[in-house]
C-alpha cells in the first residue's frame, strides 16, 4: 500500500548506526506485554498511545505534530525521530524502543525497523473502510498489544458518547452539507471526501459532506476556488493547518467574499486537526466544530 510517506531509514544506515552506536544484535527484546518502551511512527498510533495512557520513548515529527495535530499533548520527554519520510535511525536505537508503531504506510520499512524492535502494523485508512470504525478497532488492538484493554474501551465508549451529544446539539444544521477544506494558497484548496475521517465523523454527527467527488486518501490534492461556486448551500469548514497570510488574503479577496456561502455567513476556520488520526482526532474535529457552530444561525 503506498501512502503520503516514505520512509529513509535504509538498510545501510540502520547497520552503520548499530555498528556505531554498539548495539548491533542486542536490541530486539521479547514481545512482552505491559510497561514497553514503544516508539510511535505512525501519528495515528501515536494519539492513541497517548489517549491509552502510554507514553512512547519516541515518536516521528513531534514539532509539526505539537502544531498540526495538536492533541493529545506529547510530553517533553518524548524523543523525536525526525522527519516520517527520513526517519533517525541513531536516535531510534538511543531510544531503544521495544516495540514499533507502525501503519501499512509503512510497511515495505518493516525489515529494517524489525532489525531495532518487533514492528506492530494498525490500519485505519484503506479503500471501502471506515476510517472511525477502524480506528475503533485500532484502539483495541493496541490497547490488548499493550495491556490497557479497558483503557481502550473506555476510549472507544467516552468517543462514542461525545459523538452521540453532540449529534443531539447539531440537528438544526443538518439541512446543509458541510465542505471540509484545507487552503494551501488562495487559488486551490483540498476536499476531504466521503473517505476521509472528517466525512465519517460529520455522518455520526448526523451532518452530510458537500464533497461527491472522488478523493484518494481522503482528500483531493488540488480544486480550484471557482469549485465552491458549485455548492452555494454549504458550509465551508477550513481545517488547519493554514499557511498565517491565507485566511487574511482570502478575507480581502472580492472574489472570495462574493461566495454565496462567504456572503451567506457559513465560513468556519476550525483550527488545526490531524486529517490522518484516529479516535482523538476524531473527537477534536467533532468538539470543534460544535463549538464553532454553537450559537450560529443554523438557516
Amino acid at each position: 500500500m503506498n501512502g503520503p510517506y516514505s520512509l529513509g531509514l535504509t538498510r545501510r544506515a540502520l547497520i552503520t548506526s548499530l555498528a556505531a552506536t554498539g548495539l548491533a544484535g542486542s536490541l530486539v527484546a521479547p514481545a512482552g506485554a505491559a510497561n514497553l518502551r514503544v516508539a510511535a511512527i505512525d501519528w495515528a498510533m501515536l494519539e492513541t498511545a497517548l489517549a491509552l495512557g502510554v507514553t512512547p520513548v519516541a515518536a516521528t515529527e513531534l514539532k509539526l505534530f505539537r502544531r498540526a495535530a495538536i492533541e493529545p499533548a506529547v510530553p517533553a520527554e518524548v524523543a523525536d525521530l525526525g522527519l516520517r519520510g527520513e526517519i533517525n535511525a541513531e536516535m531510534l536505537l538511543y531510544a531503544r524502543p521495544e516495540l514499533i508503531l507502525s501503519s501499512p504506510w509503512y510497511e515495505k520499512y518493516r525489515a529494517q525497523l524489525e532489525r531495532v524492535a518487533p514492528v506492530e502494523s494498525f490500519s485505519i485508512y484503506e479503500p471501502g473502510r471506515s476510517p472511525y470504525a477502524a480506528a475503533e478497532a485500532a484502539s483495541r488492538a493496541l490497547g490488548a498489544r499493550l495491556s490497557r484493554a479497558a483503557e481502550a474501551e473506555a476510549l472507544v465508549a467516552r468517543a462514542d458518547a461525545a459523538l452521540g451529544e453532540r449529534r443531539a446539539r447539531l440537528a438544526p444544521f443538518a439541512d446543509r452539507p458541510f465542505l471540509m477544506t484545507n487552503f494551501g494558497d488562495i487559488r486551490h484548496f483540498r476536499a476531504f471526501g466521503a473517505d476521509s475521517l472528517f466525512a465519517d465523523v460529520l455522518a455520526r454527527l448526523g451532518l452530510r459532506s458537500a464533497w461527491a467527488g472522488g478523493s484518494a486518501y481522503g482528500a483531493v490534492a488540488s480544486v480550484g476556488l471557482e469549485a465552491l461556486a458549485a455548492m452555494p448551500e454549504a458550509w465551508i469548514v477550513i481545517v488547519g493547518p493554514t499557511p498565517p497570510d491565507v485566511l487574511r488574503s482570502l478575507n480581502g479577496s472580492a472574489f472570495w467574499r462574493a461566495m454565496p456561502q462567504v456572503a451567506g455567513g457559513r465560513v468556519i476556520d476550525l483550527g488545526p486537526v490531524n486529517p490522518f488520526g484516529a479516535l482523538p482526532a476524531a473527537l477534536r474535529f467533532a468538539r470543534l466544530l460544535d463549538e464553532a457552530l454553537a450559537g450560529r444561525d443554523h438557516a
